[in-house]
């Protein structure tokens, strides 16, 4: 999706200054990036900032550059349209079709996905009033983020963060990738996720361990969010992420901690992913103090089987419950990977089993995915390569659909 043409609107509040990098992630992926601010923005970060890092021109008013119509073709060229942050104020303004600067007129004009990021102290996001504007938003078709819990301005903290620019920027492309990819159909929901590997400990210092990054489960906890749900997160070893918006994070370390805080975070649950890598083995002993290198060589390193917790999952699962579980894959002499994925669907017992190809840099460590959902009831459906935001909006449509 590079060489999209971006629209991105900037509010008055203090989060303003992180738009600046949500700038340059934006145009460093390619895209012509028109940055919208309002007047009150302005006082916050300065008009050369924005043109500096845009190479665009920066206005507020619709009185500039007036035989170009800007206020109208922006929004009609516009691919994408982001606002971030979006303040109560502006979240009104809009909701209520104003037209009295650059950004709102555009708003009126764009026939492109429209995201809002809000960003407030938690009083003024919880308030009825922007409750009421956020719904009516949303039931007009543009995408309004659940914001993100943590410091505020001053020592508040609470509900009202603007979401890291970086998820800013991973949502987006999913927008430019697939326009309805967020609808609110997860409402009312609860749904627990898995991400990361595990660590099966050797001694104080080494562990045994995978590649996995983590980043397909928190692009599956960031879109379920996002889509309305209720989202625990239960996060093993990840890349430096960033906790996604309005997910509760439940940090563990070994498969055995995977186990003991999936079982213990499913209990009414509608549906359940397990994206982590769990390691199928751990040492068959913990070593009490550091193994020392000699001139002999190390003894054999014993292992000793995990528990499958998807299997016990699926076993334990309540009435209703919708469970998914991922599949890494190979080809060898007895198949190729989607082979080995319908054989591990049988196994497993779940609803719906996500196969992905792995090694020479496709699905671990790497922002892209792709592979097969294949179901229970006998479907399988090809997952095209793209953002793994954009194979998790997939994977909630048939858990969506089954719930």
């Amino acid at each position: 999706m590079a060489g999209a043409r971006v629209l991105l609107g900037v509010a008055g509040g203090i989060a303003a200054y992180k738009s600046a990098e949500l700038l340059r992630r934006l145009t460093e992926s390619g895209h012509l990036v028109r940055v919208l601010p309002t007047a009150s923005a302005l006082e916050f970060v300065g008009a050369a900032t924005f043109e500096a890092l845009s190479g665009q021109p920066v206005h507020t008013g619709v009185f500039a550059d007036v035989p170009a119509v800007p206020h109208v073709k922006l929004g009609q060229e516009a691919d994408l349209l982001v606002v971030a942050p979006a303040t109560a104020d502006l979240l009104a303004r809009a909701a209520h079709g104003r037209a009295d600067d650059l950004l709102t007129a555009a708003l009126l004009t764009a026939r492109c996905p429209v995201v809002f990021a809000p960003a407030m102290h938690t009083e003024m996001w919880e308030h009825p009033a922007t409750r009421d504007n956020v719904a009516l938003l949303r039931s007009r078709g543009p995408v309004v983020l659940e914001p993100a819990s943590g410091r505020l301005t001053g020592k508040d903290t609470g509900p009202g963060r603007l979401p890291e620019p970086a998820e800013i920027a991973e949502l987006a492309r999913l927008l430019l990738e697939r326009p309805d990819a967020l609808p609110r159909d997860l409402e009312g929901r609860r749904v627990v996720v898995s991400a990361g590997g595990t660590r099966e400990p050797l001694d104080p210092v080494r562990f045994l361990g995978n590649r996995s990054s983590g980043r397909q489960g928190y692009a599956l906890a960031r879109v379920a969010a996002q889509r309305g749900a209720s989202v625990t997160l239960v996060a093993a070893h990840t890349a430096d992420l960033g906790d996604p918006a309005a997910v509760e994070v439940v940090r563990v370390g070994s498969a055995a901690q995977l186990r003991e805080a999936m079982h213990a975070t499913v209990k009414g649950a509608d549906a359940v992913v397990m994206a982590a890598a769990v390691a199928d083995f751990r040492p068959a002993a913990l070593a009490q103090s550091k193994i020392k290198k000699s001139g002999a060589e190390p003894d054999p390193l014993a292992l000793a089987k995990n528990p499958d917790i998807l299997v016990e999952l699926v076993k334990a699962r309540e009435p209703g419950q919708v469970i998914v579980g991922f599949a890494a894959e190979t080809g060898d002499a007895s198949g190729d990977a989607l082979h080995h994925g319908r054989e591990k669907l049988a196994r497993k017992g779940c609803d719906l089993l996500v196969v992905n190809v792995v090694g020479d840099g496709q699905a671990f460590e790497v922002p892209d995915n792709a592979g097969w959902l294949l179901g229970a009831d006998g479907t399988e459906t090809e997952l095209a390569r793209g953002s793994k935001a954009l194979l998790a909006s997939r994977i909630w449509d048939a858990v969506h659909t089954r719930l």
